[in-house]
Protein backbone atom coordinates (compact mmCIF):
# COMPACT_ATOMS: atom_id res chain seq x y z
CA UNK A 1 0.00 0.00 0.00
CA UNK A 2 1.33 3.41 -1.17
CA UNK A 3 0.01 6.69 0.32
CA UNK A 4 0.56 10.80 -0.48
CA UNK A 5 -0.98 12.98 2.20
CA UNK A 6 -0.60 16.37 0.88
CA UNK A 7 -2.59 19.60 0.15
CA UNK A 8 -0.48 21.44 -2.19
CA UNK A 9 2.63 19.23 -3.74
CA UNK A 10 4.16 19.12 -7.49
CA UNK A 11 6.09 16.43 -8.57
CA UNK A 12 8.37 16.58 -11.92
CA UNK A 13 8.75 13.81 -13.69
CA UNK A 14 12.06 11.98 -13.93
CA UNK A 15 11.43 10.27 -17.13
CA UNK A 16 8.92 10.93 -20.30
CA UNK A 17 6.89 8.03 -19.02
CA UNK A 18 5.77 9.55 -15.69
CA UNK A 19 3.27 12.42 -16.22
CA UNK A 20 3.52 15.43 -13.94
CA UNK A 21 0.82 15.98 -10.92
CA UNK A 22 -0.10 18.78 -8.83
CA UNK A 23 -1.93 19.24 -6.48
CA UNK A 24 -2.85 23.43 -4.70
CA UNK A 25 -2.28 25.14 -1.30
CA UNK A 26 0.31 22.86 0.62
CA UNK A 27 0.88 22.80 4.23
CA UNK A 28 2.08 19.77 5.08
CA UNK A 29 3.36 16.31 2.99
CA UNK A 30 3.87 12.72 3.82
CA UNK A 31 5.14 9.59 2.08
CA UNK A 32 5.33 6.06 3.54
CA UNK A 33 5.02 3.11 1.74
CA UNK A 34 3.99 -0.74 3.27
CA UNK A 35 3.63 -4.17 1.61
CA UNK A 36 4.84 -6.61 0.36
CA UNK A 37 4.85 -4.99 -3.17
CA UNK A 38 7.83 -2.33 -1.72
CA UNK A 39 11.11 -3.63 -1.00
CA UNK A 40 13.10 -1.41 1.37
CA UNK A 41 16.18 0.36 -0.30
CA UNK A 42 18.11 3.21 0.37
CA UNK A 43 17.72 5.90 -2.29
CA UNK A 44 20.76 8.76 -2.83
CA UNK A 45 19.04 12.30 -1.65
CA UNK A 46 17.53 13.99 -4.16
CA UNK A 47 16.21 17.70 -4.61
CA UNK A 48 12.58 17.62 -3.58
CA UNK A 49 11.39 20.87 -4.93
CA UNK A 50 7.90 22.33 -3.97
CA UNK A 51 6.47 24.21 -7.10
CA UNK A 52 5.07 27.71 -6.79
CA UNK A 53 1.28 27.95 -6.31
CA UNK A 54 0.55 31.65 -6.56
CA UNK A 55 0.08 33.13 -10.59
CA UNK A 56 2.93 34.49 -12.07
CA UNK A 57 1.38 37.87 -12.18
CA UNK A 58 0.78 37.64 -8.44
CA UNK A 59 4.57 36.91 -7.69
CA UNK A 60 5.53 39.81 -10.39
CA UNK A 61 2.83 41.79 -8.17
CA UNK A 62 5.04 41.34 -4.61
CA UNK A 63 8.12 41.73 -6.59
CA UNK A 64 7.00 45.30 -7.75
CA UNK A 65 5.86 46.13 -4.12
CA UNK A 66 9.13 44.47 -2.27
CA UNK A 67 11.15 46.58 -4.47
CA UNK A 68 9.15 49.42 -3.92
CA UNK A 69 8.90 49.21 0.12
CA UNK A 70 12.99 48.44 -0.08
CA UNK A 71 13.70 51.05 -2.21
CA UNK A 72 15.90 48.50 -4.37
CA UNK A 73 16.93 49.20 -7.99
CA UNK A 74 15.09 48.57 -11.15
CA UNK A 75 18.25 45.96 -12.04
CA UNK A 76 18.42 44.05 -8.59
CA UNK A 77 16.88 40.68 -8.79
CA UNK A 78 14.22 39.72 -6.58
CA UNK A 79 12.28 36.18 -7.74
CA UNK A 80 10.13 33.94 -5.35
CA UNK A 81 13.24 32.50 -3.65
CA UNK A 82 14.35 35.77 -2.35
CA UNK A 83 14.36 35.95 1.30
CA UNK A 84 13.35 40.05 2.44
CA UNK A 85 16.14 39.08 5.59
CA UNK A 86 18.50 38.89 2.40
CA UNK A 87 16.94 41.85 0.42
CA UNK A 88 18.15 43.78 3.71
CA UNK A 89 14.48 43.90 5.07
CA UNK A 90 14.05 44.03 9.12
CA UNK A 91 10.86 43.42 10.46
CA UNK A 92 9.24 46.89 10.24
CA UNK A 93 10.03 46.78 6.44
CA UNK A 94 8.53 43.34 6.92
CA UNK A 95 5.29 45.02 8.48
CA UNK A 96 5.34 47.50 5.57
CA UNK A 97 5.85 45.02 2.73
CA UNK A 98 2.14 43.10 4.42
CA UNK A 99 0.79 46.40 4.32
CA UNK A 100 1.36 47.46 1.10
CA UNK A 101 0.12 43.79 -0.20
CA UNK A 102 -3.02 44.13 1.45
CA UNK A 103 -3.46 47.49 0.06
CA UNK A 104 -2.62 46.31 -3.21
CA UNK A 105 -4.58 43.38 -3.51
CA UNK A 106 -7.97 44.46 -1.15
CA UNK A 107 -7.05 41.43 1.50
CA UNK A 108 -6.39 41.64 5.27
CA UNK A 109 -3.38 39.38 6.42
CA UNK A 110 -3.70 38.04 9.87
CA UNK A 111 -0.75 38.96 12.03
CA UNK A 112 0.08 34.81 12.61
CA UNK A 113 0.54 34.34 8.69
CA UNK A 114 2.51 37.76 8.26
CA UNK A 115 5.03 36.75 10.81
CA UNK A 116 5.23 33.31 8.97
CA UNK A 117 5.98 34.91 5.66
CA UNK A 118 10.27 35.04 5.00
CA UNK A 119 10.22 34.74 1.06
CA UNK A 120 8.20 36.78 -1.99
CA UNK A 121 6.79 32.62 -3.22
CA UNK A 122 5.33 32.61 0.73
CA UNK A 123 3.88 35.99 0.28
CA UNK A 124 2.50 35.44 -3.50
CA UNK A 125 1.07 32.25 -2.02
CA UNK A 126 -1.02 33.50 1.13
CA UNK A 127 -2.32 35.96 -1.46
CA UNK A 128 -3.69 33.73 -4.05
CA UNK A 129 -4.90 31.44 -0.62
CA UNK A 130 -6.41 34.89 1.03
CA UNK A 131 -8.17 35.45 -3.06
CA UNK A 132 -9.37 32.16 -2.93
CA UNK A 133 -11.37 32.75 0.03
CA UNK A 134 -13.24 36.08 -0.73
Amino acid sequence: MASVTASSVKFSPASSLIKQNQVSNLKKASVSFTGNGFQSHRLPVRRFRIACAAKPETVSKVVDIVKKQLALPDDRDVCGESKFSVLGADSLDTVEIVMGLEEEFGICVEEESAQSISTVQEAADLIEELLEKK
